[in-house]
C-alpha cells in the first residue's frame, strides 16, 4: 500500500504521564458510541458527511481530555499538522486514481476488460478468480490502492453485470490485494514492518509465509464454497450486455496495452503518482483514438474537433460523467465521477487524522500500548497484545502506518525479554495491522477502497475473509507455539 508518507517511523512517540487509561480511553468509548448511533440512524449514507462530523467531535473530546492533562492546545493543533501532512500522497493519489476512471472509462478501457471479463470469468469461478488476479497485481505491484484503481473497478463492473454482491466481490479483490501488498517486496508497509522490528525484509517475508499461505488458502477455499453455490440471474443477460458494450464502444486488444504499462512501471518502481498520471493521459490519447463517439456524446456534438473533445476529457478526468446505453444496468455502470468523486473520501481522512493526531497528542495512543502491554504476561499474551494493541490503533489513529509504528516502537524491547527473534513481531504487525486497516471505515485505507470500488465499509467487510482471518492465524500460530522462532542467544521465557 501507498499514500502516507513514513514520517511516522522516526517519529518519538508521545507519553504523557498525567494521563491515565480510563482518560485515555474516553474519546476512543465516545467515538466508537457515536460512530454506532450515526450509523444506525444514516446507515450507508453515514459516509457522506455526518461520520466525518463524528470524527470531529471525537476529536474535541479527545482535546478536552488533553487540557485536563496539561497538553496545549497548540501542540495537540501542531499533530494534526504533522497527521494531515502525512495523508498528503494518499488524497494526491486519490484525485489521480478518480481522473485515472474517468479516462479509462471513456477510452473504453474498463467496458473492454468488463467485455472480455465476461465471457472468461463465469459466476462460479468469479469470486475466486477475483482473488488469485488481484494477488498477482498486487505482488507486482506491492500496492493494494493500485490493484483497486485498476483491475479492481473492472471487476466490481463485472460483478454488476453477472448479478453477482459487490460486497462478496469487493471482499474478495481486496482478500487478494492484501495477500499480496503483505508479502511483495515493493510494498511499503512489508518494508516497514521489519524496520520497526529489528530483521531484515526477507527474513520477514519468509518468515510471514508461514501464517499468509494457510490463510489464503482457506480464503481461496470459503470463496470456492459461495461460487459452487451462487444463485446468479444475470448470466440470462450476458450476451444483451456484450451486445451493448461492442456496439457502444470500439472494443479491441490494445487497449489492454495501457494497464499493462501502468503495472510494469510500478513493478519498476516508478512512483505511483507519476505511474498513475501517465496511465490517465494514456488513456486520454486512447478515447481520442478509438472512442470519438463517445467523447461526442459527452460533449453533446456532432462532430469532434479539438475543443469539444478537450472538454470531453477534462470532463471525465474531473467530474460526473455518465455514458449513455440502451441497457439501464450498463449506464449505472459507465459512469465516473472523476476528481470529484474522490472529495467524500478525502474529506473522511482529514477528519479522521484530525482525531488520530489529537490522540497522539495527548498522549493516547502510547498509553493505550503500553496497557495492552502490561496485561499479558505470557509469550502468548504478548502476541495477543501486539494483535489488539494494532487494531486499537487502526481503530483509533485511523491510518495503517500508525498501526504498524506504534506497536513497533512499543513492543520491540519486550520481545526481546521473552527470548523471541524480531521476525515475530514484524510478522505480527503485518498480520494485524496492515490487513485490518481496510476493515475500518474511517481508517485512510477504509475510506480509500471504499471510495474507489463504489462500495461501502460494512458491505465488503464481512467478506473480506483474508483481512480478518489473518490476526486469529497469528494468534493460532502463538497459541500452539507453531515456528515461533527464538532468539538464539536467550531462551524464550513462558
Amino acid at each position: 500500500m501507498e499514500g502516507s508518507t513514513n514520517h511516522q517511523e522516526n517519529d518519538p512517540i508521545l507519553v504523557n504521564p498525567e494521563l491515565n487509561i480510563w482518560e485515555a480511553l474516553i474519546p476512543v468509548f465516545c467515538l466508537i458510541g457515536m460512530l454506532a448511533f450515526n450509523v444506525y440512524v444514516f446507515g450507508d449514507d453515514a459516509l457522506s458527511g455526518s461520520n466525518q462530523f463524528i470524527l470531529l467531535l471525537g476529536g474535541a473530546i479527545a482535546a478536552i481530555v488533553g487540557v485536563f492533562n496539561k497538553v496545549k492546545f497548540d501542540t495537540m493543533i501542531d499533530e494534526v499538522a504533522n497527521n494531515i501532512q502525512s495523508t498528503a500522497g494518499a488524497i494526491l493519489i486519490l484525485l489521480m486514481v478518480g481522473s485515472l476512471a474517468g479516462t479509462w472509462m471513456v477510452s473504453g478501457i474498463i467496458p473492454t476488460m468488463i467485455y472480455y471479463g465476461l465471457q472468461i470469468l463465469n459466476p462460479t469461478i468469479f469470486l475466486p478468480a477475483c482473488v488469485i488476479i488481484c494477488a498477482i497485481i498486487s505482488v507486482a505491484t506491492g500496492s493494494s490502492w493500485t490493484t483497486s484503481a485498476t483491475v479492481g473497478i473492472a471487476l466490481i463492473g463485472i460483478a454488476n453485470a453477472l448479478d453477482i454482491s459487490v460486497g462478496m466481490t469487493a471482499g474478495a479483490i481486496l482478500s487478494g490485494a492484501y495477500f499480496g501488498d503483505k508479502i511483495s517486496p515493493l510494498s511499503d508497509t512489508t518494508n516497514l514492518a521489519p524496520a520497526m522490528a529489528g530483521t531484515d525484509l526477507f527474513t520477514h517475508i519468509r518468515y510471514m509465509l508461514l501464517t499468509t499461505v494457510p490463510t489464503i488458502v482457506i480464503t481461496l477455499i470459503i470463496f470456492i464454497i459461495i461460487g459452487l453455490n451462487l444463485d446468479v440471474s444475470g448470466t440470462t443477460d450476458t450476451s444483451a450486455i456484450l451486445n451493448t458494450i461492442e456496439t457502444t464502444f470500439t472494443i479491441t486488444p490494445w487497449l489492454f496495452l495501457i494497464p499493462a504499462i501502468v503495472i510494469f512501471l510500478i513493478v519498476k518502481k516508478t512512483s505511483p503518482l507519476i505511474a498513475l498520471l501517465i496511465g490517465t493521459l494514456l488513456g486520454a490519447a486512447a478515447a481520442v483514438i478509438f472512442q470519438p463517439g463517445i467523447l461526442m456524446q459527452i460533449s453533446g456534438v456532432e462532430n469532434l474537433d479539438f475543443i469539444s473533445g478537450y472538454k470531453a476529457i477534462m470532463n471525465s478526468m474531473t467530474v460526473d460523467t455518465a455514458i449513455v446505453t440502451d441497457n439501464e444496468t450498463l449506464n449505472d455502470l459507465f459512469s465516473s465521477g472523476g476528481m470529484a468523486g474522490m472529495m467524500g473520501t478525502i474529506w473522511l481522512i482529514l477528519c479522521a487524522m484530525v482525531f488520530g493526531g489529537i490522540m497522539e497528542a495527548i498522549g493516547a495512543l502510547a498509553k493505550i500500548s503500553s496497557a495492552l502491554l502490561n496485561l499479558f504476561h505470557t509469550t502468548f499474551g504478548l502476541f495477543a497484545s501486539t494483535v489488539f494493541s494494532c487494531l486499537a490503533l487502526n481503530v483509533t489513529a485511523s491510518d495503517q502506518y500508525l498501526a504498524i509504528v506504534v506497536p513497533g516502537k512499543m513492543f520491540a524491547k519486550a520481545y526481546r525479554d521473552k527470548g523471541l527473534a524480531p521476525e515475530n513481531l514484524s510478522r505480527t504487525l503485518e498480520d494485524s495491522g496492515t490487513v485490518t486497516s481496510v476493515l475500518v471505515p474511517w481508517n485512510t485505507c477504509g475510506a480509500y477502497h471504499s471510495g474507489v470500488l463504489g462500495v461501502p465499509t460494512l458491505s465488503y467487510a464481512g467478506f473480506a475473509f483474508f483481512n480478518y482471518i489473518s490476526p486469529f492465524m497469528t494468534l493460532l500460530f502463538a497459541a500452539f507455539s507453531i515456528k515461533i522462532r527464538q532468539l538464539t542467544t536467550q531462551p524464550a521465557q513462558t
